[in-house]
């Protein structure tokens, strides 16, 4: 089964076009690493919770998207070789991050279901 790397980032509203034109010029960099998708999604039905939410999980503040994002990797060992590549990698550094990476949340998961219609 697949390995899928997980993020929740906080994203200004005005940064919206910005963040959908750097996961366009990142794809190609995890494609080249191994990745096989690369999915974003803009928060658009992400409610407040009481004890646990999207928002409380980034600390989300006024004027700010929640934005749910994974990569899908062949399995887990692609996905760490590449994660270890991209910190030497120019081009990742020089990439533009419009979000507050210290309110970024990731992880990574194996698939244990996987259904298409």
């Amino acid at each position: 089964m697949s390995y899928v790397t997980g993020f929740l980032t906080p994203v200004k509203v005005e940064n919206k076009d910005r963040y959908i034109e750097s996961a366009r010029v990142a794809w190609p960099l995890f494609k080249s690493y191994g990745a096989l998708a690369h999915v974003e999604n803009w928060g658009v039905d992400v409610p407040d919770g009481k004890v646990t939410s999207f928002p409380m999980s980034v600390k989300l503040e006024d004027g700010e998207v929640v934005v749910f994002s994974w990569l899908i990797w062949p399995d887990k060992k692609t996905a760490d070789d590449a994660w270890a590549k991209m910190q030497d990698d120019p081009a990742m550094a020089n990439m533009d991050m419009p979000f507050d990476g210290k309110r970024m949340m990731w992880g990574g998961f194996e698939t244990i279901f996987d259904e298409k219609q």
